[in-house]
């Protein structure tokens, strides 16, 4: 038994001070208990770091660790507790698990691995053989730990990007702050409205922060612009093609279910027509084709989106730039095709904010990478219940944190 204890004080060392001095394992439970006892004379302060004497110690309790082969392991410890210099009694810092857990941070640390490994907080505890609730508990833990720690308060912005992201039934929203250049998710702020994003723009950046800003690229939400007008002053807002291409392909596929009634032609068409054509499988390449040479009206949506596109090609000055988009709207209103007149109408009324989409050199592939991104966390939790929840689940996959607990 002393090589066994040997052993696993080399292997786990939970430090110098502290000394495993028994293991017992329940065969019927596959458990295994490590007994651990403090063995320094040395005892300080939690708060204050002074050199301290011994009160007592506490109950014995217990923490979740890493397995040991298929047996679930535990900690049991009684923890010393010292009289400080203000008279409270107070327990010693351990530094392998905050006093609060049930877990050591070793523990902690390996479901961070394999949560960013699955992506998926079911299948991480069924993997550890733990509660659905302590997985989740860590996602909050880690990414508010994360925030702590991130410091951008210095850090120059030129360029964000706002976005608006559902989470559950109900038209329940969330705002999403990111930076498209570095792919980090800055912060997540709940609702849409524009009391809530002002308090998320003020929150996440510093006053300089905000009046640096050069661009800044959104939605066509009306809260969304206020609050950029009214806390980034010196920001040019930008509709960004990804969003403008997402109208263009909602009044497509509205046409497309429209005119399918009657035409047995268009029946499963509709990734025919979304897709890009290197992504489409042989009957959506032959379908598509067939769609595009007809009379069809989704035919002409098609052309008219593809030809929006192209304009995003002419890198033209700001001048040139919003004449080309007057001669689109012009000949594609020509069509009188009513789901995709409403869009050109709107662009047309912002459009300022689509010329400069026209004419910047902003890539917007992260920013389409991180509602992917954001989609995938959605999809693979099957939907959030809380903002909380969804929050935290973000920022822990897509806020680039330093998410790990501090070993001593």
């Amino acid at each position: 038994m002393d090589f066994t204890k040997d052993f696993f004080n080399s292997v786990l060392d939970f430090g110098d001070e502290w000394v495993i001095t028994n293991i017992e394992a329940d065969h019927k439970k596959h458990h295994v208990y490590l007994e651990l006892e403090y063995k320094s004379k040395y005892y300080e302060d939690p708060d204050t770091f002074r050199s301290v004497n011994l009160y007592d110690h506490t109950e014995v309790r217990e923490w979740r660790h890493l397995d040991i082969l298929h047996y679930k392991s535990y900690v049991r410890c009684r923890i010393p507790r010292v009289l400080c210099s203000n008279g409270k009694v107070k327990q010693i810092a351990i530094g392998w698990a905050n006093k609060h857990d049930r877990h050591t941070f070793h523990f902690e640390i390996r479901v961070i691995d394999l949560l960013q490994a699955t992506k998926n907080q079911t299948k991480t505890a069924e993997f550890l053989n733990c509660s659905f609730r302590l997985v989740n508990r860590i996602i909050h833990k880690s990414s508010a730990r994360g925030m702590e720690r991130r410091s951008i308060s210095k850090v120059p912005f030129e360029h964000i990007s706002i976005d608006e992201k559902s989470f559950k039934k109900g038209h329940k929203y969330v705002t999403v702050i990111s930076h498209p250049c570095s792919g980090v998710i800055l912060d997540v702020g709940e609702d849409r409205d524009g009391k809530s994003v002002d308090s998320l723009l003020t929150s996440t950046f510093t006053d300089a922060q905000r009046d640096s800003m050069r661009t800044v690229s959104m939605d066509m939400w009306k809260a969304y612009i206020r609050s950029a007008k009214n806390k980034l002053p010196n920001a040019e807002i930008v509709h960004d093609k990804f969003h403008l291409i997402a109208y263009l392909n909602k009044s497509m596929d509205q046409v497309r279910r429209r005119e399918v009634t009657g035409n047995e032609e268009l029946i499963n068409s509709r990734y025919a027509l979304l897709k890009n054509e290197e992504n489409m499988t042989t009957k959506q390449k032959e379908k598509f084709e067939m769609i595009k040479s007809s009379n069809f009206e989704v035919a002409k949506v098609w052309h008219i989106r593809e030809n929006f596109k192209q304009l995003f090609e002419c890198y033209s000055e700001e001048g040139e730039a919003e004449e080309l988009l007057e001669n689109w709207a012009r000949d594609s209103y020509m069509n009188n095709i009513r789901e995709v007149n409403k869009v050109i109408l709107m662009f047309l009324e912002h459009t300022k904010g689509v010329v400069n989409a026209l004419i910047s050199k902003l890539n917007n592939a992260m920013a389409e990478r991180l509602n992917g991104k954001i989609q995938e966390v959605k999809l693979v939790a099957r939907g959030y219940r809380t903002f909380d929840n969804f929050r935290s689940a973000i920022l822990f996959f897509h806020g680039g944190l330093s998410l790990y607990p501090l070993i001593w």
